[in-house]
């Protein structure tokens, strides 16, 4: 049986999410800004859905924005409250996701002042020259994800917030990839702005979420309507909406046991990928999320290892799924000092709730033999 092994690119619908779906696929069909009863009833579940997602994030319901994903939350998030700002500068991690890297350089563009943090050899903060970085100068926002899309590397945000904080600074938070697989609280963290996305839990694909405090005040990126406090115009994605509202509370509900499950596979995968000899994995020295392990192999092109065990079964990642099919070497291996032809042979495994063991061991004897059959880089 073919086994997929990437679930940090997406997720497949939970059936018990594409059950609360049904019945809005079909109607209610207002249009949830219409003020008669069909609009009501759409208006309701929006606003249920939006409760729901605050919860799995321990913010208010009152907090969060809509969006079509995590690219266009985190948009939102820095270009909101970049542009048309008086002065400050934007800070982001080295290992960010493409959606906040290339959101900052085009700011960067535009002229405003934009630097990159450093990360150490584990792909942490590097906190000396971070320090630095806060207190040369007017500070507007500082942008860290709370896990990495690649590495699994978890980054501990809350000492960071209070020096950002400390310096007049926001915090952005992108918790994509850390959503319904570590425990999130908004204020726990210090984020004054954090980004969600559904198709990371189960949840359908093109509906996300910014969660922005009240204090926090964004300039608009779509215009033509007063949806979402004016910050998001056009038709909420009812559907959508629902299903991530579902999502969320699954993912809430079945935290512990999910990450029980996929941690004691990610020990075994690592295990096994140690015994393999010429293999390196990445990030293995500090804390990682419990579904996510990225490595090479020696003498392999990543994406001709992805593709021979796809052949055979096995769907991984090369990377990012954003940033698939660029040829690339990874950008967060670089910046964690991994050389480029290590970085260029990276293959991510990113497990989920319903992965097996059956699959991790059968994804190791598969690289057993591909080792064993030579060089394909």
């Amino acid at each position: 049986m073919p086994a997929y092994l990437d679930h940090n690119a997406s997720t497949a619908i939970d059936p018990r999410v594409l059950e609360a779906m049904l019945p809005y696929l079909s109607g209610p069909y207002g249009n949830p800004s219409s003020l008669h009863r069909y609009g009501r009833l759409a208006r309701d579940a929006v606003e249920r859905a939006r409760a729901q997602v605050a919860a799995l994030a321990g913010a208010q319901p009152g907090e969060l924005i809509w969006t079509s994903g995590g690219t266009e939350a985190n948009n939102l998030a820095l270009k909101g409250l970049c542009q048309g700002a008086a002065s400050g500068r934007l800070l982001y991690g080295a290992t960010e996701h493409p959606a906040v890297m290339e959101a900052a350089e085009s700011l960067r563009a535009e002229g405003w002042p934009v630097e990159v943090i450093a990360v150490d050899d584990q792909g942490r903060i590097d906190g000396a020259a971070f320090r630095g970085q806060l207190v040369t100068g007017p500070l507007r926002l500082v942008s860290l994800m709370r896990a990495n899309n690649e590495t699994g590397v978890i980054h501990d945000l809350a000492p960071w917030a209070t020096e950002i904080h400390a310096v007049s600074g926001w915090l952005h938070v992108d918790a994509t990839q850390a959503a319904g697989k570590l425990p999130l609280d908004m204020s726990a963290l210090g984020a004054d702005l954090l980004t969600l996305s559904s198709h990371k839990i189960y949840g359908p694909k093109g509906v996300g979420a910014l969660l922005v405090r009240a204090e926090v005040e964004l300039h608009p990126q779509l215009h033509g309507g007063a949806q979402e406090k004016g910050l998001r115009g056009g038709t909420e994605n009812l559907p959508a909406i629902v299903g991530f509202g579902a999502a969320a509370e699954l993912a809430q509900q079945e935290l512990e046991a999910r990450i029980r499950h996929q941690q004691v596979l990610r020990e075994r995968l690592d295990a096994g990928l140690r015994a393999l000899p010429g293999t390196r994995l990445f990030g293995e020295g500090v804390p990682r999320l419990s579904n996510t392990s990225q490595f090479a192999l020696e003498g392999w092109d990543g994406e001709a290892l992805l593709m021979h065990l796809d052949r055979r079964g096995y769907a991984v990642s090369s990377g990012s799924a954003c940033a698939s099919g660029s040829g690339e070497p990874s950008h967060v291996l670089l910046a964690m000092g991994v050389e480029p032809m290590l970085a260029k042979g990276a293959v991510r495994v990113s497990l989920g709730k319903d992965s097996q063991a059956a699959e991790v061991d059968g994804l190791l004897r598969a690289l057993d033999e591909l080792r064993l059959r030579g060089s394909a880089a």
